[in-house]
This record gives structure tokens, sequence and C-alpha cells, in this order.
């Protein structure tokens, strides 16, 4: 089986949809996905989701199912250094996370006290086990750190969601911690994650990625991904520090 993580278009978070950028990058992105062979589309319930698979739907012709599960999720999480009573646990800054090097082990982080005095951990599960109950209606059942490959298949699985929600997908598959990927990986708007599974003992799954956060549909038609995904380069650049 082939699982595509994709993040939505360049957002306009005001309305819950995408910019003049975000809507060519969903085209571009269709212009991808239409020649993969797509059984199932699983979206979130969001605005900018729906609008970024909209256009991969109609050229394949097919309906997605929606779930709450893929949506972005809050947390009650609160840094040291914010007074704001809510953070976002994927948006923290690196200096803080680098004190607390448990955050990035692949158990430990559930017992630090950021994650304890939050919601994360709570959420985290809720949106694995939804996740889990997909992959087991396509044969491959979670046990332990892999899957029971009770039906074996060349299925190719699309989720269409949101970067904080994919990187728990993510650190999943992987069975690592998500802050090592909410902390270290960029993955832009439309971007794809291609994660394959490996059946090297019969019945036995395990899950590799072949790429993380590839935008190669949008340089393939001469764009610069959107830079929604990221922070300066550099302090002075004049682009988005926090």
């Amino acid at each position: 089986m082939k699982i595509l993580i994709v993040r939505h278009g360049d957002p306009d978070y005001a309305i819950d949809g995408l910019t003049e950028i975000g809507k060519l990058e969903a085209e571009l992105l269709s212009e991808r996905l239409v020649k993969e062979n797509i059984p199932r589309v699983y979206c979130s319930t969001m605005g900018r989701a729906r609008l970024t698979a909209k256009p991969t739907l109609e050229k394949l012709g097919i309906e997605a199912e929606y779930f709450d599960f893929l949506r972005e999720f809050s947390c009650t999480a609160r840094p040291p250094y914010l007074d704001d009573p809510a953070g976002i646990s994927w948006d923290l800054l690196p200096e803080y996370v680098n004190t607390v090097p448990e955050l990035y082990s692949n158990t430990g982080w559930r017992d630090t006290e950021y994650v304890k005095s939050s919601d994360i951990a709570e959420n985290y599960d809720r949106i694995v086990a939804e996740f889990d109950k997909l992959l087991a209606r396509h044969g491959y059942e979670r046990e332990g750190c892999s899957y029971r490959a009770a039906r074996s298949n060349h299925d190719t699985l699309v989720f269409v969601c949101h970067f904080g929600l994919s990187a728990v997908l993510i650190s999943h598959l992987m069975n690592c911690s998500p802050f090592s990927i909410w902390q270290n990986v960029c993955a832009a708007p439309t971007s794809v994650t291609t994660v394959y599974t490996e059946e090297r003992r019969e019945g036995i799954a395990s899950m590799r990625i072949a790429s993380i956060g590839d935008v190669s549909h949008l340089y393939a038609a001469g764009r610069e991904p959107s830079f929604a995904a990221r922070f300066c380069e550099c302090y002075n650049d004049g682009t988005r520090r926090d």
C-alpha cells in the first residue's frame, strides 16, 4: 500500500480558504495526483483542505470522505516564554525545545512537564486511533510498532490535511516523537509525503517514507513553494520570525 499525506494549499486563514496562489497550487497538485491510481481520498473537514482536494476529485471523478480527526487541532499547551494560555505545539522556539531534549524521545515526550500540562498527548492518541481505523479498513492493522498485513494490497490512499496534523501521522508511522517532525521538517503548501508499506516477512508490514514534503509538481510548473511553511532564513531577512 502507498499513503500520500498532502498539506493544503497556500492558506487564507482568515476565511479558512486558499489564496489565489493556493488555488493555483491545488490545480498543479491535481495534475500530479491524477497520474496515481487512487481509489480513496480522505480529507479534513476544514475549508482550505476541501478546496485543495477539489481539483483532484473533479479530475478523478470520485468523492472524498471527510473526517473531523483530520482537522488541524488546537491544544492547551503553553511554553514558559508565552503568557497566552493557549499555544501551538508545532510552533515552539528552538531555543526552548533544545532545553527539553526529552521532547525528541519517541516515548519520553509524553512525560515532559510541557506535555503533561496540556492536552497534546490526548489529541495525538485520538488522531492516530482514528487513522489506524482507516488503515485497518484497507487491510493493515496496527500491532505494536508495525502493522499486521491482513490483506496486502497496492492501494494508494490520499490524506489531505494540515501540517500539525500530518506531522502526527508521520511520527506515528515512523514511531518517533511528533516534536521531531514538528520542529525539524518543512512541509510547504500542497507538499506530498509518500509512505510505502514494506512486507519483508509475510503478514508483517512496516512503513517506509520515500519522501517528506515533496513539491516537485510546483517546480515542474516553474513555481517556487509558498513561504507559509517556513521562518526567516536569516534574522534580518524581513520574513516571518514568529
